[in-house]
C-alpha cells in the first residue's frame, strides 16, 4: 500500500482556539470574512491596523489573548476582483505566510482560509501554497537530520468536518506527488543520477498498486531505443551515471474508459554534450529531469487516490547528457525505433532524442488500450520561457487531441487549481523545419542555434517527436488516429536557485484523477 510520505501530518481542525497549535495563520483578502468560529480574530487584527499600515499589504505577526498560542499571523491575498487576479493569490499569500510563521518559531501552525466564494478551489490552492514553503530537500533530510522538517504538524481549519477531511485527503495526495517530483527533479545530479532515481522510484511504489519495471541494459537501449542510447552514450562508461528507462503502470478498478500514456524527460544533467553549454549557462541543468519527475509524482497521486476506470502507463527516460570521447555529435545519422533516419543538428537538443523512441514504444502499445492519449512532459526549451514567461506550462496538441479540445480542458483545470497553462499550436512550419535537408536523412533533429533564438523554438520540437516516433502515421486523417499532447514545463517547473513547483501534476490530477474518485 502506498504511503502518503508527507514530511509531517495534516490535521483537520474545526476550532480556531484548539490548544494543540502554537500559531494561527490567516489567509484572506478581507478580515470582514472572519465570521463564526473565526470572529474572535477580527478585533486583534483591526486593533493592530491602527498602529501599522502594513496590515492588508504585507504579512504581519501579532500577539493576542484570543487564541491559546497568542501568536497570530495574517497574510493578505490582496485584491481578488481585478481582471488579472486568479486563484494563485491564495497560494502566494499562504506560501509567504507559512514561511513567516516558521520564522516566528511555529512548529504546529493552524492554517486558516476563511470560507468564501471568490474561487471554488481557493482553499486547497492556499493549502498547497503553504505546503510548497514547508518542503525540505531530500539531501537536507538525509544529511542534516535536525533540519529534516520545518514543522511537526500543520492544522487545516474548516467549519465542515466532512469537507475538511476530504480536502486533506486530496491535498495530501497532491503534495505527496509534488514531494516526489521535488525530490527527483530538484536534487543534485549525483544524488539523483539515473540509477538512484530508479532506486527511489522502486522504494516509493513498493507494495503499492503501481507496477515498476526498470531497464538498465545498454544493449536494450541500443537495439530498442537508439535515440535515447545516443544521449546515454558518453555517460554509459561511468557506472553511477548510466541511463535507466523506468516503466510505471497503474490500472484502476472497474471498466477502463481512459488510458493516459506519459513519457517524461529525465536528463539528470545536461552539459549540452559536444555542443557544450558555455558562458555560464550550464548551472541549474540538474533540473532537466523535471519531466520524468512529473511522471513519478503523478503516479504517486494515483497510488494514493486510486481513481476508478483510469489506466496510466508511464515511462521516465533517464540519461545524463555528458561530454567526452564517446558522446554523440552533430552530423551523426541515427535510425530511430520507428525506422526514421535522424540527422543530429545539435547535441543540446537531447530531450527530444531521449523521449522520441519511448513515445514510439507507447504508440505501438496504444492501439491495444482503451481511449489512449499520449503525452510527453519535459523541461524542453528556453524558448518556452521567452514566449510565455517563467510561470506557465505550455501544452500543444496533435490533430486528434485538438479535435477533442484536450489542451483547453487541461488549461481550465490548471486555472481552477492554480497550475496554469498557455496553449500553443503545432503548425505546418514546424514540420517543414524538421524535414530532412538532403537525401541522407529523413528528419533534422534541430538547427544549431539555441531554441530561444529560433523562431517557433518551443513548438517545433513537438513536430520532431511526432515525425521521429512515427506518430505522423496516426494523425487526424489516418485510419488509426492517436491523441498526443506535448507539455513544456521549462518555465513552470520552478526557479533556480529555488525549489521545483511540481507543475503540471496538480492540473493533470485535477483533470484526470479527481473526476474518477
Amino acid at each position: 500500500m502506498a504511503e502518503t510520505r508527507m514530511l509531517y501530518p495534516l490535521v483537520p481542525c474545526l476550532d480556531v482556539k484548539d490548544p494543540q497549535f502554537d500559531g494561527v495563520l490567516v489567509v484572506t483578502d478581507s478580515i470582514t470574512k472572519l465570521t463564526g468560529n473565526l470572529e474572535c480574530l477580527k478585533e486583534p487584527i483591526e486593533a493592530y491596523k491602527k498602529i501599522d499600515d502594513a496590515v492588508g499589504k504585507d504579512v504581519i505577526v501579532l500577539t493576542t489573548d484570543v487564541i491559546p498560542s497568542k501568536r497570530l499571523i495574517f497574510a493578505p491575498t490582496g485584491p481578488l476582483n481585478r481582471d488579472y487576479d486568479d486563484v494563485r493569490r491564495f497560494g502566494d499569500a499562504a506560501e509567504k505566510g507559512i514561511a513567516r510563521a516558521v520564522a516566528a518559531g511555529c512548529r504546529a501552525p493552524l492554517f486558516v482560509r476563511p470560507i468564501d466564494d471568490s474561487f471554488p478551489k481557493g482553499g486547497p490552492v492556499a493549502t498547497l501554497g503553504a505546503l510548497q514553503s514547508l518542503y525540505v530537500p531530500i539531501e537536507i533530510r538525509e544529511d542534516v537530520p535536525k533540519r529534516a522538517t520545518k514543522v511537526d504538524k500543520m492544522g487545516v481549519w474548516c467549519d465542515d468536518a466532512e469537507w475538511v477531511a476530504t480536502e486533506i485527503k486530496i491535498v495530501a495526495a497532491m503534495e505527496s506527488g509534488r514531494q516526489a517530483y521535488r525530490d527527483i527533479g530538484g536534487s543534485d545530479p549525483e544524488r539523483m543520477a539515473a540509477p538512484k532515481v530508479a532506486e527511489y522510484v522502486q522504494n516509493l511504489f513498493k507494495g503499492s498498486c503501481v507496477k515498476v519495471q526498470v531497464v538498465s541494459d545498454s544493449n536494450v537501449f541500443k537495439n530498442e531505443f537508439p535515440l535515447l542510447a545516443a544521449v546515454n552514450r558518453a555517460a554509459n562508461g561511468v557506472v553511477r551515471h548510466q541511463g535507466r528507462l523506468i516503466h510505471l503502470q497503474y490500472e484502476g478498478e472497474g471498466p477502463i474508459h481512459t488510458t493516459l500514456m506519459l513519457v517524461g524527460k529525465g536528463i539528470t544533467y545536461d552539459t549540452g554534450g559536444a555542443d557544450i553549454k558555455a558562458g555560464g549557462v550550464m548551472a541549474g541543468m540538474h533540473r532537466d529531469k523535471c519531466g520524468a519527475a512529473a511522471v513519478a509524482g503523478f503516479f504517486q497521486i494515483l497510488a494514493l487516490l486510486k481513481p476508478k476506470g483510469l489506466k496510466v502507463i508511464g515511462a521516465m527516460s533517464m540519461a545524463r547528457n555528458s561530454v567526452g570521447s564517446d558522446c554523440y555529435v552533430a552530423d551523426e545519422i541515427i535510425t530511430s525505433r520507428a525506422g526514421v533516419r535522424i540527422r543530429v543538428g545539435n547535441t543540446d537538443a537531447e530531450g527530444r532524442m531521449a523521449m522520441s523512441d519511448v513515445l514510439c514504444y507507447m504508440k505501438e502499445k496504444a492501439p491495444n488500450e482503451v481511449n489512449p492519449h499520449l503525452f510527453t512532459i519535459a523541461t524542453l526549451t528556453g524558448h518556452s520561457i521567452r514566449a510565455m514567461g517563467p510561470n506557465y506550462s505550455i501544452i500543444m496538441d496533435n490533430g486528434p487531441a485538438k479535435k477533442e479540445h484536450a489542451s483547453q480542458k487541461v488549461q481550465a483545470s490548471g486555472d481552477e487549481w492554480g497550475d496554469p497553462f498557455e496553449i500553443s499550436n503545432i503548425r505546418r512550419e514546424d514540420y517543414e523545419f524538421h524535414k530532412g535537408k538532403s537525401e541522407y536523412e529523413d528528419v533534422l533533429q534541430s538547427n544549431n542555434s539555441p531554441s530561444s533564438a529560433t523562431p517557433r523554438g518551443h513548438q517545433s520540437p513537438s513536430a520532431f517527436m511526432i515525425m521521429a516516433s512515427g506518430m505522423d502515421k496516426h494523425d487526424v486523417d489516418s485510419s488509426q488516429p492517436l491523441k498526443y499532447s506535448h507539455i513544456d514545463i521549462a518555465g513552470s517547473s520552478g526557479p533556480f536557485p529555488g525549489v521545483p513547483t511540481g507543475a503540471p501534476i496538480v492540473a493533470l490530477a485535477a483533470q484526470y484523477i479527481l473526476p474518477n474518485m
